[in-house]
Formats: structure tokens, C-alpha cells, sequence
């Protein structure tokens, strides 16, 4: 897609109901789909750009296409439009680029999407992980682009009847002003043939078309709802089945959404609401299931309309991934919404890092210091295809082989990690004492030989330092000045350190040598000594009056990385009260001795140990929290996380046990669910359907609770006149078997006195209280604004 359609950033929401949040939270019953499973519907589709392309791979086009900024000029540092660097080891045919070599040394090559080789080794991943469907991305196809995109399609067609997956044409809108008519027309005289293909996606027999981009505010989408509403209607006349990928905001019209565009959403079949930079937080997708993704799926589902919407890895580039923690709190996120169907992108996008397809795992697989993050970029090994793991298991969570679970199944890594190899430091996050003006730390390892450090002024010494981003054995260390420079001598101290606090000496003060006859770069060997981070003390130079450097190389003997601690397990809740969880757990095992245990609340570390037992105090009453505990041995590294635990803190005395939790129901119409009964608002209820008494309302308090008094509501708006509702109050314990805690009887709702009942019975332990309803004298149907459960 365009990248402009990336960059549209919208606003956190403000006021938001994170506080609500719960990793346990899930909706009993959710909605159902307005169509049946078919090649969309309960399946898992990825946007496929296939828009890669290099000289020699016979392309129309010509050139880098999307490679880089100039395509008529190779790719290189200066020269790109990736931020993300493929796995290039199942490619057969692959291109030399002007970046600098790997960091193992070989030469840094791409891929051409071009080559059928490569489009069926993307498919065959599809096949393999679990996709079922690919969205062929088609932007406007009367410029020079239009020719290699209609090859392209031939050879997404041909790769998908040979891998078994399914494939449609998603148009992008994106600054083609003409396409009100040009749409037509293409599908007309070109992309309708390919429905013919047995691997044309399909949902109610019908083939599927997706229109990317009506409704944004941005100005490369102008388009007014008539023009919009027009395309929608005569795909819908061809017999399609049309997918709207529509603002993330397209129900209130309101922040990347044009005002007036409500009915334009609503003439689609299905809604795929875009979500690629809206957020790069796991609160911030908490932030809007609860604010925005609820209320989509409710208004599609009163309308007869599929909810599709877009799941992402997060940015590699931008570090949001978080080591997988953030696409499968998004996947999880949407199928405990009851979404009919899960939007991934994007598979192929290295453009602006939320690929899944296969990616460099380490910096030896990545260009040297060309600042490019690889999968390990925040010290966890990731292989290369765990992005694709991770699909697969959220596909089989979505269709209900896998159970819902906030905790992702897959770890990073499969067998043992890649051996760190090349240049350890390139590309790493830096730091330094000081630095003058622009010649910041991050110069010494970027791909430039010519830029460099320097610090500041003032007098010796002054450092520079990098973080390798795990504990290696490192054994040598290349530096450099740039080669036009004039001879000087820098006195330096080498210094290492495995949490970045404590610091020892690697290489005492000595002469570095900087001479233009010997390309200014100054090798040393160094005593193997496990570190992560490496500091350079500079405490004299006889060139200038501050310390210098354009080039640090470090380098691990035999490219060896220190074993990390095997992860803790057994991990139990011992204890809990309103305010603190106690928790225990099985202690870690490493070849360097583990120094002690971080206990985590998603990816906040919340307690730090020595041993096996832990408790974590000033928590929230009545609030699920979910944690987890990793290990770090002597050498600064860090286990992978244990298997979590979630648990909910206990409630203030006599407060309403209710509040925020997972509900169920016999039926409800419209957008009158079960959750509005215990979300706090007055004026949300729940409504069952007309003439078909009994209905019944129930609400999970998470664990057997001494339970004694409940409170119905009703709105306490005078519209809401007087009304009595038969009503009975059952328990139980597991959800199955419900004992009558208090006696059908009819409870009389009087705006009066605030359109609430008070039922007391004698206490008992309960999980599930479900309150049945079989007579209403004011409406048809069960109705309650509120479910409030008390122990007494």
C-alpha cells in the first residue's frame, strides 16, 4: 500500500478505559457472523504487496522498484525505502545491492517479487503457517506500475492454485482521481477473468473485492460518498461480495474518517477497519477494543455487515514488536471481541517493518551498520520465521482450535539461537559522556565511514559506549577515524560490563595509533571476557581536544553468545488480597549461575529477586492482573518468560463483585448486550428478544464468592416509566448446575425511587450469578441496566 496510508497517525484515546482492561476478559457468547465460514469469513487473510522488483528480473517496470527511493540506482543506506531486512536463505535467485556486506560478511542481496520462485516461496510460507487467504494489493494500474501488477497477478494466481491458499484483488484508492470509472473498467476487462481460478477467494459464493481507502481525510483520498457509494453498488451488481478497508474511526466520522460517510461504510458486506500506526503500546490496543473495536462490532452486527479487522506485528523498526508480545495481544484482542474474521498486515511490507514474512534474525544477517534492527533487536533470539508461527497459532485460536488465551503458544525461538557472527556492535544503540554539536555516539556505528563521534569539551577523559544487545564473548575490537584525517594518538581504556552499571577492565590505558598510511584504523585483541556492554574511556588525543571516533567494530570469539538461563516454571498464585498477589515458582537453571528473577506484569518488570518467591503490592481491588517471571544469570542474560498466571485481586469489603466482569446472556437485540450490565454506565442496558420468555442475564465473578445481596437496575430516566419484571436469582459454582438463591417473584421498577430492585437471600459461595427473567409488564423482553453483586 501507499506509504502515505501508513503515516496517517491518530490520536491516543483520551479518556480512555484501560483500567478496564483484563487479560482474562473474553465475551461468552460472541457475536455471531452475518455470513457463513467461507474464504474470509473465519479465516485469516494477509495483505500481499508483491511490489518488489530488481534490473535483470525481466520486470516491465524496470529498475528498484520499491527498493529504493531512486530506482534506477541500486539500494544502499543513502538510497532505500526498507527499514526491514528479509531472510534471503530460501530465495533461489537474489540481486546485489550497494549496501554494505552482512555483518557475517557476505554479500547483502534482495529478492524480486518478479520471479515466480519467489512469489510461490511466500505462498508456500502461507501454506505452511496457516494463511489461508492472501489480498492482493492493486493501486492505480493506468500509470508505468499497471503492467508489472498484471504480471504480478498471474503470478499470485499461479503460486495459489499450486499451494492451495485463496487470493483477491484489494484496490487501494490511494491518489487515483479518476477511479470512479477506472475501477470499472479494470475489473471488467482484466481482474474478473482471475475469478475463474478455483483459488479466487469466495464468501457467499461470491467473489471477493476489496476497496481500500474510502472516507480518509487524507488529501490523497478527496472523494465524496456519492462517487464512493457508486463503486460499492456496481461491485455488488457484478455479484461480488465488497470488503470496505475503511478509517479506524469510520463509525463516528471523526479523526482519520470524513464526516458524512456513515452510509458508504454501511453499503459494504464487510468492514476491515485500518489500524497500522494507530497505536504501539499493548495499552494502547487494550485502549481501543474497549473504546473503539467494541462499538464497531456491535454497529456491524445490527447491520448484517462482517467485522474484518486489521491485526498488526507492530514496527520492527520503531522496536514496538516487543518480542511478539504485541501482535498476539492484538490477534487476542480481536478474536475475544467474536471478530468474523482476522486482516493481517502485512505479510511482504519490509517497507515500513510490520512484515510477517521471514526476516534477518541477528545482525549477521543484516547489512553492517546500516542501521536496519533484525529480529533479536531488543536482546530476545527470534528466529526468522516466528512471526509466521505466531499467525498460525492465532488462525487456530480464531477458529476455535486453539482455546483464547492472552499468553502467546509459540516462543521466539525454536531450537538453539543463531551464533552471533561479524560486527557485534553495528547498528546497536549507543551512548557517550558528551558529544559537540551533531557528531552524536550513534555516528561510530552507523554504515558511514566518513561521519563520526566526538564529545564535547572540557578536560579527559570522556567515553563512548555501545550496547551489544546480549552478553557475548568478546575477544576483539577494531576502530576507526575517517581515512583523510591527519595522524593522532588516542589514549584508551577498554572497558566491559554484562547489566550496564558495574563496569571491569577488558584492556588497560594504552597508545591507539590512528595513521592515513594504515586506512586510521587501529585492531587489538582482547582477553575473552562475557560482556553486553563495551565502553571506551579516552583520557587523551593528540589530534584534538576530545575523544574521536567513526568506527567501532566488535567481534565474539568463534561468534559464540553466552547461554541464557532456562525459563522458570511451575509458576503459582500462593496468596492474594485486595491490593498485593503472592506468587512462587521453580527455580532456573544456567551454566553462569542465575543471579536472581524479574517478576512482569506484561512487559513491566514490577518486582526484582533472589529467589524462587515473590509478592507484588499496590495493585488495584477486584482487577485481573497477568504475571510472569524471568531469570537473569551472571553474565546479563535474560531468560525467556516462565508461563503466566492470572489473577484477579480481591475485592474491598462488600463492593459490588460485579463490576467489569465477563457476562453471558440468553439473547439480546441490536446493540443491547449482556456487557452493558456491569460496564458502569446507567443508560447502557441490556435488552433480550421480544415475546420469547425466559431470558436470562449472568455475570462471572472469576472465582466461588461469598455472595448475598444483588441490585437490579433499570435507566433512571423518566422515559423509562414504571414497569414489573418476574424475575428469579440463580448461582452456581461451575457454570453448569444453577441452584435458585432467591425465588421467582415480580420486582416492581419505579423511576420514582430510582428504577431499581434490592434482592437479599441468605449468603453462599457462587461464581455464576444469572438472573432470569419471564414476565415484563412494560416490554416483551427481559431488560437491565445494571447487574450489581454484593456478599452481603
Amino acid at each position: 500500500m501507499a506509504v502515505s496510508r501508513r503515516r496517517f497517525v491518530t490520536s491516543v484515546l483520551a479518556g480512555s478505559a484501560l483500567a478496564a482492561s483484563s487479560a482474562t476478559e473474553f465475551f461468552a457468547s460472541p457475536a455471531q457472523a452475518a455470513s457463513p465460514p467461507g474464504d474470509v469469513v473465519g479465516k485469516v487473510t494477509v495483505g500481499y504487496q508483491g511490489w518488489f522488483s530488481a534490473p535483470g528480473d525481466s520486470a516491465p517496470i524496470g529498475g528498484w522498484w520499491h527498493w529504493s527511493r531512486d530506482r534506477f540506482q541500486p539500494p544502499s543506506p543513502a538510497n532505500t525505502t526498507i527499514v526491514s531486512w528479509p531472510d534471503m536463505r530460501e530465495y533461489t535467485r537474489s540481486y546485489p545491492t550497494a549496501y554494505p556486506n552482512l555483518g557475517n560478511g557476505s554479500p547483502a542481496t534482495l529478492f524480486s517479487s518478479y520471479d515466480q520462485q519467489t512469489v510461490d516461496t511466500h505462498f508456500r510460507w502461507m501454506q505452511e503457517y496457516g494463511c489461508d487467504t492472501a489480498a492482493l494489493q492493486r493501486f492505480n494500474p493506468t500509470g508505468d506500475e499497471g503492467p508489472t501488477r498484471d504480471a504480478m497477478t498471474l503470478k499470485v494466481r499461479s503460486a495459489a492454485e499450486r499451494h492451495g491458499r485463496k487470493f483477491y484483488i484489494m484496490y487501494d484508492v490511494t491518489d487515483w482521481l479518476t477511479m470512479q470509472s477506472d475501477i470499472k473498467t479494470d475489473w471488467t476487462t482484466k481482474m474478473s477473468t482471475h475469478t475463474a481460478s478455483s483459488a479466487y477467494a469466495r464468501q457467499n459464493g461470491k467473489p471477493v473485492v476489496c476497496i481500500w481507502g474510502f472516507g480518509f481525510s487524507e488529501s490523497s483520498r478527496p472523494f465524496t460518498p456519492g462517487p464512493c457509494l457508486d463503486v460499492i453498488n456496481w461491485f455488488k451488481a457484478q455479484g461480488c461480495y465488497v470488503i470496505g478497508g475503511v478509517p479506524t474511526w469510520w463509525r463516528l466520522g471523526r479523526e482519520d474518517s470524513r464526516p458524512g460517510f456513515l452510509d458508504v461504510y454501511h453499503a459494504f458486506h464487510a468492514i476491515s477497519p485500518w489500524m497500522v500506526y494507530r497505536t504501539d503500546t499493548l495499552e494502547g490496543l487494550d485502549s481501543y477494543y474497549h473504546n473503539v473495536n467494541i462499538g464497531d462490532l456491535a454497529d456491524c452486527a445490527a447491520r448484517g455487515i462482517d467485522y474484518l479487522p486489521c491485526v498488526m506485528p507492530g514496527d520492527l523498526a520503531g522496536g514496538h514488536r516487543r518480542h511478539g508480545d504485541f501482535y498476539w495481544r492484538h490477534i487476542y484482542n480481536m478474536v475475544r471481541l467474536g471478530s468474523q474474521g482476522l486482516y493481517v498486515s502485512m505479510f511482504d511490507e519490509y517497507n515500513e517493518g510490520n512484515q510477517i514474512a521471514k526476516t534477518s534474525e541477528t545482525q549477521a544477517t543484516t547489512p553492517a551498520g546500516a542501521n536496519i534492527r533484525a529480529l533479536d533487536e531488543d536482546g530476545v533470539a527470534c528466529s526468522s520465521d516466528y512471526y509466521l508461527r505466531i499467525t498460525a497459532d492465532g488462525g487456530r485460536m480464531l477458529k476455535g482450535q486453539l482455546a483464547l488465551t492472552p499468553v502467546r503458544p509459540t516462543p521466539p525461538m525454536v531450537g538453539t539461537p543463531p551464533p552471533a557472527t561479524g560486527n557485534l556492535a553495528a547498528g546497536k544503540s549507543t551512548s557517550a559522556s558528551s558529544q559537540n554539536g551533531s557528531f552524536a555516539a550513534s555516528n561510530a556505528v552507523d554504515s558511514d565511514a566518513g561521519s563520526y563521534w566526538e564529545s564535547g569539551g572540557g578536560s579527559f577523559p570522556h567515553w563512548w559506549q555501545v550496547d551489544l544487545g546480549a552478553s557475548h564473548q568478546v575477544n576483539k575490537l577494531v576502530l576507526r577515524l575517517p581515512a583523510g584525517w591527519g595522524a593522532r594518538t588516542q589514549t584508551i581504556t577498554v572497558q566491559g560490563s554484562v547489566d550496564g552499571n558495574s563496569f571491569s577492565t577488558i584492556a588497560g590505558a594504552s597508545a591507539f595509533a590512528f595513521d592515513p598510511a594504515t586506512g586510521n584504523t587501529v585492531t587489538r585483541t582482547l582477553t575473552t571476557t562475557t560482556a553486553r556492554h563495551i565502553r571506551l574511556s579516552i583520557a587523551g588525543n593528540t589530534g584534538w581536544a576530545a575523544g574521536q571516533l567513526s568506527q567501532v567494530e566488535v567481534y565474539a570469539s568463534s561468534g559464540t553468545t553466552d547461554t541464557a538461563p532456562t525459563a522458570p516454571s511451575g509458576l503459582t498464585v500462593t496468596g492474594k488480597t485486595s491490593s498485593s498477589v503472592s506468587l512462587a515458582w521453580t527455580a532456573s537453571t544456567d551454566d553462569n549461575g542465575v543471579t536472581g528473577y524479574q517478576v512482569r506484569q506484561g512487559g513491566t518488570v514490577v518486582a526484582t529477586v533472589t529467589g524462587t518467591t515473590a509478592t507484588v503490592s499496590g495493585l488495584s481491588a477486584s482487577t485481573a492482573y497477568t504475571f510472569t517471571v524471568t531469570a537473569r544469570d551472571a553474565a546479563g542474560n535474560t531468560s525467556s518468560a516462565s508461563s503466566a498466571v492470572t489473577v484477579t485481586t480481591d475485592a474491598p469489603a462488600n463492593s459490588d463483585l460485579a463490576r467489569d466482569r465477563s457476562t453471558s446472556e440468553s439473547s439480546h437485540v441490536q446493540s443491547y448486550g449482556s456487557g452493558n450490565v456491569v460496564d458502569g454506565d446507567a443508560n447502557s442496558y441490556w435488552e433480550s428478544a421480544n415475546s420469547a420468555f425466559p431470558q436470562w442475564v449472568q455475570v462471572d465473578l472469576g472465582s466461588a464468592r461469598t455472595v448475598g445481596r444483588v441490585v437490579l437496575k433499570l435507566p433512571p430516566s423518566s422515559a423509562w416509566g414504571s414497569r414489573t419484571q418476574t424475575v428469579a436469582v440463580q448461582g452456581s459454582v461451575d457454570g453448569g448446575s444453577f441452584g435458585t438463591l432467591s425465588g421467582s417473584a415480580g420486582r416492581n421498577f419505579d423511576p420514582a425511587s430510582g428504577n431499581q430492585v434490592t434482592i437479599t437471600f441468605s449468603a453462599a459461595q457462587t461464581r455464576y450469578v444469572r438472573i432470569t427473567v419471564t414476565g415484563n409488564s412494560g416490554w416483551p423482553a427481559g431488560q437491565l441496566s445494571a447487574l450489581e453483586v454484593y456478599a452481603s
